[in-house]
């Protein structure tokens, strides 16, 4: 087992590195496959419980190239769920962010990971600033489409990914049969770990963005170049710089999460339950 903590760490081929993660998860679980992943952002920790019956739950450090997360809110592990209908989840709530400055490899392995456990779907969620006004704190929002602004990327060397329709519109449209209400945005990827400015805001709303974070772009890339249809959910835990009129925190965040818990984890269940 290897837990690289720094990118010149990490062994030159970041897939073999990820098959020998799905057999530590194979192995740990006793699960041979799975068939979905969903990565638990800050808020959505809860839906893991909802999902099915838990078949194991094992510490991410266990598994190869995963460590502790750096950021409170994270569970620290990967859970297998079988749902009503047999089919497995794997549950991930160990994100490696970018601003931990592993590198973009750590940053993607969960969702390599998960393709290499034989998900053929990913669901990233995340907590993240909104720039619509009609927003409020704790709301659910799909996404349509990303701004990745990070100046990176998880693809190495002449590797050409096609990303129409990056956020899948069949998993959206699953989505919206369970509620109808719910909004979407463009999400934007920047680097952190320092909250956005009011200007880089400005900056993001002219260029196209919504929902502003620090976590998911690149994970989306990971999950498109290893052939994974994707859906995407972000928390809207605030209105962003020079839209709120209060100053951002982190414990704005986990309280927005914790007050929104129940909905949205009743929600992320009953889309997960609905994907074939």
């Amino acid at each position: 087992m290897t837990d690289p903590s720094h990118p010149l760490d990490f062994p030159a081929d970041p897939f073999e590195v990820a098959r020998t993660a799905a057999a530590d998860i194979a192995r740990l679980t006793g699960v041979e496959q799975h068939d979905i992943a969903v990565t638990l952002g800050s808020g959505w920790g809860r839906a893991a419980e909802l999902i099915g019956e838990t078949v194991a739950t094992i510490p991410a450090t266990e598994v190869t190239g995963f460590s502790k997360p750096a950021l409170a809110g994270h569970v620290g592990t990967l859970r297998s769920v079988r749902t009503d209908d047999g089919r497995h989840v794997l549950v991930i709530g160990a994100r490696t962010h970018y601003y931990e400055g592993h590198g973009v490899r750590r940053v993607v392995h969960s969702v390599r990971t998960a393709a290499a456990t034989g998900a053929k779907t990913m669901v990233l969620t995340n907590g993240a600033g909104g720039l619509k006004r009609s927003w409020e704190p704790g709301q659910p929002v799909l996404i349509s489409d990303q701004l990745n602004l990070t100046n990176d990327t998880p693809l190495e060397g002449a590797t050409f990914i096609d990303m129409t329709d990056l956020y899948s519109p069949r998993l959206r449209g699953i989505a919206r049969e369970v509620d109808p209400s719910l909004d979407e945005g463009v999400y934007t990827q920047l680097r952190g770990p320092q909250y956005e400015t009011p200007a880089e805001v400005r900056m993001v709303g002219a260029v196209g963005g919504d929902i502003v974070g620090m976590s998911t772009a690149l994970e989306a890339i990971a999950a498109r170049q290893a052939g994974m249809e994707i859906l995407g959910f972000s928390l809207i835990t605030n209105l962003a710089a020079g839209i709120s009129p209060t100053p951002l925190s982190h414990e704005e965040v986990i309280e927005a999460g914790r007050n929104a818990e129940e909905r949205i984890s009743r929600l992320l269940a009953d889309v997960i339950g609905r994907i074939r």
